[in-house]
């Protein structure tokens, strides 16, 4: 079987927004309420990032609960690993999440400004600077046979739809509209001359969008 490359548990506001264009330590998304959009994801049993027990069962869960199913590698752009610009001053931080990071796999970072690779729990962080066909080569062979998950941003999904790379893709539209930032898309219907689409409505109040390749 192929090995795919997947987006997972992705989530943009009702207008396609993805993140805000400030990012900073302070505001990790961008904008001021990023809990507007992920807060279906953080409320369910199977989140990876839960520290107590609880949450919801159902639709949601089924998504977040096969965030890590059959994954062996993870691909995200620089700026979801942290909020920095331009060459590295230090190699201090080591991304948003903590000690116990939540993808267990290798991840392999995009940027143009390399640093040497790390070790956090079971997660290895890699520094790579290549276009995405070559990234992904590299990922896959890290996977070992299993699929690579596409972690973002929202820039980062875009280089690799634009390059015909993306196999499936869940995004999480929330009824939320947050009027300027990254844009994940102006219409869903833009990606439809490459994927079928299923759009599933859950209680939560957000929307489903089951895209795979045609």
């Amino acid at each position: 079987m192929d090995q795919l490359l997947r987006v997972m548990n992705f989530n943009v506001s009702s207008d396609g927004i993805g993140a805000g264009e400030h990012q900073s330590l302070e505001r990790p998304f961008g904008h001021d309420h990023p809990e507007r959009l992920f807060a279906w994801a953080g409320a369910t049993a199977s989140w990876p990032m839960r520290t107590d027990p609880g949450g919801s069962r159902g639709l949601d869960d089924y998504f977040t609960r096969d965030f890590a199913r059959n994954i062996g590698a993870e691909i995200m752009g620089r700026n979801k690993f942290g909020p920095q610009r331009g060459p590295w001053q230090d190699h201090e931080w080591r991304g948003w999440w903590g000690e116990e990071p939540p993808f267990r796999t290798q991840v392999f970072i995009m940027t143009h400004y390399k640093r040497p690779s790390f070790t956090l729990s079971d997660t290895t962080f890699h520094f790579v600077d290549g276009d995405p066909a070559t990234v992904l080569e590299r990922a896959r062979e890290a996977a070992q046979g299993k699929d690579v998950r596409l972690g973002g941003g929202v820039t980062t999904v875009r280089q690799f739809l634009d390059a015909g790379l993306v196999d499936t893709m869940h995004v999480a539209v929330s009824p939320v509209k947050l009027g300027s930032g990254l844009r994940l898309w102006e219409s869903p219907d833009e990606l439809l001359d490459r994927f079928h689409l299923e759009v599933v409505p859950s209680p939560s109040g957000v929307t489903h969008h089951l895209f795979w390749r045609r």
